[in-house]
């Protein structure tokens, strides 16, 4: 089943439903930072609610950033998605491992630490991104971003991220977020309900495992409530913006000394992208262009 995202309402529009999964995209951030299993059981779970939370949003450039940065042995995680369907996202310390849990699940918790904060930035691409701050109350993503959308969104919400990893890699990851919009929120038996219907999940993952799709998902959540899957099913990558010419003009900053000096050491510059682990080099020929551009743009300023 490829990557994808789907949304859905039900209760006349008094409930918000969307899904995704992420197989591919978790496997391919494994494979690209060399994760360990609950390093990408962390990363994988951010990139779902990443998408998940950018599906929200209206504007073609909208983007959303989630960092995590708890006391565990983790060390923090960036993640940045966009409402076009991509993600991104790297851990600090990608080969920490640890024991399973009491429950016998991957520590996600303990590998991120149960106190830190968790940051939120919403950019739709103009003027000043909203960001918000929270404290963490779990460490474990999916608590902790619910967390923040009930407190800093004032929007009660449920919301379910998973990975199951092997030693073959990702064979399950993906997310479910359930919205009770304003005009229902005031229903505390609607709010009620989901709860309940949410607490017996046997797990996002778990159902994917089974073969369930996001819409026999939805079915079994929301059939009764007047379910209406709305009929785009958007699909969803690893995606970096980085390139060479991004590296060049990074380099450009640093001015004409320093490059000359890694010119004369080096002859050449070496970089490596956080987001995808991509590696760049610029040659010695590349770093005295760009000192010849810095030379004509003081001869024009």
């Amino acid at each position: 089943m490829a990557d994808q995202l789907i949304k859905a309402t039900a209760a006349d529009g008094g409930i918000r439903a969307v899904a995704t999964i992420t197989n591919r995209v978790s496997e391919e951030a494994r494979q690209r930072h060399n994760l360990s299993y609950v390093a990408t059981a962390a990363l994988g779970r951010a990139m779902s609610a990443g998408l998940l939370l950018a599906s929200s949003m209206k504007t073609e450039a909208s983007r959303v950033n989630i960092r995590i940065k708890g006391n565990g042995p983790l060390g923090g995680l960036l993640v940045d998605a966009g409402v076009d369907g991509t993600v991104r996202g790297y851990v600090n310390n990608p080969r920490v491992e640890l024991p399973p849990n009491g429950i016998g699940k991957l520590d996600v918790g303990g590998a991120i630490g149960k106190q830190g904060y968790l940051y939120v930035v919403r950019d739709v691409g103009y003027g000043y991104p909203y960001s918000s701050t929270v404290e963490l109350v779990s460490g474990e993503v999916g608590e902790d971003i619910a967390n923040y959308l009930v407190n800093s969104e004032q929007t009660p919400s449920a919301l379910l991220v998973g990975v199951f990893v092997g030693a073959e890699g990702v064979t399950a990851s993906g997310g479910l977020l359930l919205q009770v919009m304003p005009k229902a929120a005031q229903d505390e038996s609607l709010v009620a309900l989901l709860e309940s219907r949410v607490s017996k999940l046997r797990g996002f993952t778990n159902l994917l495992r089974d073969g369930y799709t996001i819409p026999t998902i939805f079915q079994e959540l929301l059939g009764d409530l007047g379910l209406n899957i709305l009929p785009e099913v958007q699909l969803v990558r690893f995606d970096c913006s980085c390139s060479l010419e991004r590296m060049l003009g990074a380099l450009k900053m640093l001015g004409e000394a320093e490059l000359q000096d890694m010119i004369e050491k080096d002859n050449g510059a070496e970089a490596t992208c956080h987001f995808c682990n991509q590696v760049y080099q610029a040659s010695g020929e590349e770093l005295a262009q760009l000192i010849a551009d810095l030379k004509t743009a003081d001869s024009l300023g």
